[in-house]
């Protein structure tokens, strides 16, 4: 017998709902990262479709949570600020030290920088 049997019959539904969108989300941004030509189409694929997985994902975990306790639990959100923090963050920092080796690499692909003649 699992503490799952507790949760009742509309919890379970949306909590069912909720893991599938998020699973979905995270899969569909999984394979944008195989599909896509170059780093910079790559890139966004995996942080957007992964990020909107995982709170769909926290969602869940909020509501099961807090109905089987009787009370809101959301330990989970610390989970999402950090993700929202280091995600944009991350995708910046991989762009600019890509668009920096490829302009050094003198690569046309990518525009000339605004700062050297």
């Amino acid at each position: 017998m699992s503490h799952l049997d507790a949760l009742p019959p509309w919890a379970a539904i949306l909590v069912t709902v909720l893991m599938l969108l998020g699973a979905s989300l995270a899969c569909i941004g999984s394979a944008g990262l195989l599909r896509l030509k170059d780093f910079y189409q790559r890139v966004h694929a995996p942080t957007l479709g992964t990020t909107l997985g995982t709170y769909c994902m926290l969602a869940a975990s909020i509501t099961c949570f807090s109905v089987l306790h009787g009370r809101p639990i959301f330990n989970e959100i610390l989970i999402g600020v950090f993700l929202t923090l280091t995600a944009p963050i991350t995708l910046m920092l991989l762009v600019r030290t890509a668009l920096h080796r490829d302009r050094e690499a003198g690569s046309d692909y990518v525009p000339k920088s605004p700062h050297k003649p």
